[in-house]
C-alpha cells in the first residue's frame, strides 16, 4: 500500500502526539488567556473556562475522542465508521484555527502578545502539536498520487474525498430512535448557540469550529451512519426534527434572536422554491426575489393596513391564498413568453423582470403612475395576525415558557416550511420532478424521448412563484410595512436575487436541506458579524469560489451528481492512466 501520510513520522508518534496535544490545549482552557476583561468573554479566570475559550475547550475534547477511537479503545471504534484519521485532522485544524483566531484578536484589540497568559499559550501550542502529529496519520481512503502530492493537497483531498464505507452495525428499533432524538437535539443546542452568540468575536470562533467539525464527522462517517438511520425511521425523524425546530422560541429569553430564526425561515423557504426552478429544472432565474414581493405587497394591500389604497381587511388565511394565487399568475405571464429561451438569455429576462417589478412599485405612487403601493414609502402599518383568538403581536405563556411576538411568527412560519417541503419532496419524486430533472440535463434529448419542455417549465416557473409567494405574505406582516427597496437583486441584506441564487448553489442544488442550510448560512452571517455588511457581495463570491473548487456539488450534495463530480476528480488525476472506451464498449488504459 501507497504511504499516504502527509509528514513521515511513525504511526504511534503521530496517534500519542495528537493526543497529547489536544488533551494540552484542552487543559490550557481552564487557564487564564488574558490579563484583563477588557476582551469580550472574560478570559481572565482560571479554572472556569468562557466565551471562546470554551470553544477551544469543544474542539480539544473533540479531539481527544476521535484519537482515542483512533487508537482502538473499546466502545469508541463506532464514532468513526468511516475512518478516524481524515476526521482527527479536520477536527485537529478546527481547534488549531480557533484557537489561533483568539489569539490574535487579543494580541490586536489588546497591547499585542504581552497581553496573553499562559494559558492562551499552552492551549496554542497544544492546539498546534496535535495538528502537526495528525499530519502524520495515513489516509483512510488508499489512492494513487501523483506529482503535486503534497500537504495542500492532500488536506484538499480531505475535504472532498467521499469517506468509505464501513458496514453499520444493527441496532435495536428504540435505541436508533433515540440516537435520532439525541441527534437532533443537539443540532439544536448547537444553532441555538450559534444565533446567541453575543459578540462577533465569539462567533467567527464558532463559526470556524462548527464548519470543520462538520467535515470531520462527514470524514468520520456519522453523517452517513445518521443518514441512514434517517432513511429508515423517515416518519419519526421528520417528527424529531420538527419537535425541535418548535423548541426553538422557548429557548431564546431575547425576541431578537427568535426575529432572526423566523427570517432564516422565510429566506429558506424562499430559496427551497427557487431550487424547484434551479435545482430541479435547471432555469437560471436571476429575479425571482420579485415573486416573493408579489406576494408580501399582494398581502399588505388585502390585511388591513391604514395605508392600503384598497381598503379591505381579508382573513389571514384568505390573504395566504390570494397571494399565492397572485405571485402564481404572475409567473405564468412572465414565464409564457420568455421559457422559449435558454441559459444566458433567460437568465437577462428574468433579471429584468425583477428590475421592472421593483421600478413599477416604485411608480404607482399617484404621480408617475396610479396611486396603488404608494410608490416609494411602500405600505407601512401592516397589522399583526390574529388567528382564532391568538394574537401573534403580544407575549403569550406557554408550559411555564415565554412566547413572544418573533416567535410566534417563528412557529407560523415553521409551518409555512413544512408546507413548501412537503411540496418540493412529492413534486420532486414525482413524474414531473423526473421529467423536470431529465430537461435540466438536456432539453434536447428530453423533447426526443416526448417530454413538452415548455409545458413543463412554465409548471415549474408558476410551482416556485407561488412557493415565494407564500413566503411573502408572512413577511409582510413580519415585518410592519413593505417597499420597493427590499426586493432588489443585490442589496445590502436578504432576501435578494442574488443570495437567493447564491444559497441554492452552496447548499446544494435539487436537494431539500441544502437550500436550508445554504439560506441559513447567508442570513446568519452578515446579521452576526455586521462589519461584513459593506463587503458581503465579495466575501460570498470568494466563498463561491472556494466551494467550487473544494466541493463544487454545494454542502449538501445531490447524490447522482456527487457520483458524477468524483468521477470526473478520478479520470483528471495526473499521473493515472485514463481508460478509452473500444468499439465493443469495453475499456483500455490510455497510454
Amino acid at each position: 500500500m501507497t504511504d499516504t501520510r502527509l509528514l513521515n513520522l511513525p504511526a504511534p508518534a503521530s496517534r500519542y502526539g495528537t493526543l497529547a496535544g489536544a488533551a494540552l490545549a484542552l487543559v490550557g482552557t481552564f487557564l487564564s488567556w488574558t490579563y484583563t476583561d477588557e476582551f469580550p468573554g472574560d478570559l481572565t479566570v482560571t479554572g472556569y473556562p468562557g466565551g471562546l475559550q470554551l470553544i477551544t475547550l469543544t474542539g480539544a475534547a473533540l479531539t481527544l475522542l476521535l484519537t482515542l477511537s483512533a487508537l482502538g479503545t473499546p466502545g469508541l471504534r463506532w464514532i468513526t465508521p468511516g475512518g478516524p484519521h481524515s476526521a482527527v485532522r479536520l477536527m485537529a485544524l478546527g481547534t488549531l484555527g480557533t484557537t489561533l483566531y483568539t489569539v490574535i484578536a487579543i494580541a490586536v484589540e489588546l497591547d499585542g502578545l504581552i497581553a496573553l497568559d499562559p494559558g492562551a499559550w499552552i492551549s496554542l501550542a497544544g492546539s498546534a502539536l496535535a495538528l502537526v502529529a495528525a499530519l502524520g496519520l495515513t489516509d483512510d481512503v488508499p489512492r494513487t498520487p501523483g506529482p503535486q502530492d503534497n500537504a495542500l493537497h492532500h488536506l484538499a483531498h480531505s475535504l472532498k474525498a467521499p469517506a468509505p464505507k464501513a458496514a453499520a452495525r444493527t441496532l435495536p428499533a428504540w435505541a436508533e430512535i433515540l440516537l435520532i432524538a439525541v441527534t437532533y437535539g443537539v443540532g439544536l443546542y448547537v444553532f441555538t448557540y450559534g444565533i446567541d452568540t453575543s459578540y462577533s468575536e465569539l462567533f467567527i470562533g464558532y463559526l470556524i469550529l462548527v464548519a470543520l467539525g462538520a467535515l470531520s464527522l462527514g470524514r468520520a462517517g456519522l453523517l452517513r451512519r445518521l443518514s441512514q438511520l434517517t432513511a429508515r425511521h423517515r416518519a419519526v425523524s421528520l417528527a424529531a426534527l420538527f419537535a425541535a425546530a418548535i423548541c426553538f422560541p422557548f429557548t431564546q429569553d431575547n425576541d431578537t434572536y427568535a426575529l432572526i430564526g423566523t427570517n432564516i425561515l422565510i429566506f429558506a423557504t424562499v430559496a427551497l422554491g427557487l431550487n424547484v426552478v434551479v435545482g430541479l429544472a435547471g432555469l437560471l432565474d436571476l429575479g425571482y426575489v420579485a415573486f416573493l414581493g408579489v406576494g408580501a405587497y399582494t398581502a399588505a394591500l388585502v390585511s388591513g393596513s391604514p395605508q392600503s389604497t384598497i381598503g379591505v381587511h381579508f382573513p389571514f388565511p384568505l390573504a395566504v391564498l390570494t397571494g399565492a394565487a397572485v405571485s402564481l399568475v404572475f409567473g405564468v405571464l412572465i414565464g409564457a413568453p420568455t421559457l422559449r429561451l435558454r441559459g444566458d438569455y433567460l437568465a437577462i429576462v428574468t433579471l429584468g423582470f425583477g428590475e421592472i417589478f421593483r421600478i413599477t412599485m416604485n411608480n404607482l405612487n399617484g404621480n408617475s403612475g396610479p396611486d396603488v403601493t404608494n410608490g416609494s414609502q411602500g405600505i407601512p402599518n401592516i397589522p399583526d395576525l390574529e388567528m382564532f383568538g391568538f394574537k401573534f403581536g403580544e407575549g403569550h405563556d406557554v408550559l411555564g415558557f415565554s412566547l413572544g411576538r418573533s416567535g410566534n411568527y417563528f412557529l407560523l412560519m415553521l409551518l409555512f416550511t413544512a408546507i413548501v417541503l412537503l411540496v418540493f419532496h412529492r413534486s420532486g419524486q414525482s413524474r414531473i420532478g423526473r421529467a423536470w430533472v431529465a430537461i435540466r440535463e438536456d432539453e434536447t434529448a428530453a423533447s426526443a424521448m416526448g417530454i413538452n419542455g415548455f409545458r413543463l417549465k412554465l409548471l415549474a416557473f408558476a410551482l416556485g412563484a407561488t412557493l415565494a409567494g407564500l413566503a411573502g405574505t408572512v413577511q409582510a406582516h413580519v415585518n410592519y410595512s413593505v417597499t420597493p427597496e427590499q426586493y432588489q437583486f443585490a442589496g445590502s441584506s436578504p432576501p435578494n436575487s442574488a443570495f437567493l441564487i447564491a444559497a441554492v448553489i452552496l447548499g446544494g442544488m435539487g436537494t431539500i436541506s441544502g437550500p436550508l442550510i445554504g439560506a441559513a448560512l447567508l442570513f446568519l452571517i452578515p446579521e452576526k458579524l455586521s462589519f461584513m455588511k459593506d463587503y458581503q457581495l465579495l466575501l460570498f463570491g470568494l466563498a463561491l469560489i472556494v466551494l467550487m473548487r473544494l466541493r463544487p456539488e454545494g454542502i449538501v450534495p445531490d447524490r447522482r451528481k456527487q457520483l458524477e463530480f468524483h468521477e470526473q476528480d478520478e479520470a483528471t488525476v495526473p499521473g493515472q492512466a485514463q481508460p478509452e472506451k473500444t468499439l465493443s464498449g469495453t475499456t483500455t488504459a490510455g497510454a
